[in-house]
């Protein structure tokens, strides 16, 4: 699967992003939020060839209603507001944009996975059980443009920096 967050409109790091992530034949794409117009993640809809985009709510993220209709335009869009869940080979994976909120999902032990965005910087630390994984900005905003592959198979992410593809 592939997660990335805070792409703040930058469509051509978007691009490059998805065309790497289609190459990989991946289904499975998380926003961590911070996608900023809707129109936005219809063009995350239209180039990405797999089955599902799990996108949450990031702070930048204003005309919600926009999102819930990209959303129903695009079937492959699952738009879940503040936080998501879902459960992909047997591991239970949940995701936000707020750093605060992704450690207090992890402390409470329910998720093997905890995914977040919003200080634009890859980080990935263990909490028990629980590993917390940002994966930096799509956009390149503050730090250089960043996106994880995870393997669900394997447990472990890869960090993409966009310069490198």
């Amino acid at each position: 699967m592939a997660i990335v967050s805070d792409s703040h409109d930058n469509l051509p790091n978007i691009k490059k992003a998805i065309n790497y992530i289609n190459k990989q034949k991946i289904s499975v794409m998380i926003h961590c939020g911070d996608v900023c117009a809707p129109v936005i993640l219809g063009e995350f809809a239209k180039l990405f060839k797999g089955k599902e985009i799990h996108v949450a709510k990031g702070n930048v993220d204003g005309d919600i209603e926009g999102f819930k209709a990209m959303a129903r335009k695009y079937p492959k869009i699952i738009y879940h507001g503040n936080t998501g869940k879902v459960d992909i080979d047997k591991l239970s994976i949940t995701f936000c944009h707020e750093p605060f909120l992704a450690k207090k999902m992890a402390e409470s032990q329910k998720y093997d996975f905890v995914f977040h965005g919003h200080t634009h910087k890859p980080w990935q630390e263990k909490v028990g059980k629980t590993t917390i994984l940002n994966p930096g900005t799509l956009a390149g905003l503050f730090n250089k443009a960043t996106f994880a592959i995870f393997d669900t198979e394997t447990k472990k992410a890869q960090l993409i920096l966009l310069e490198q593809i």
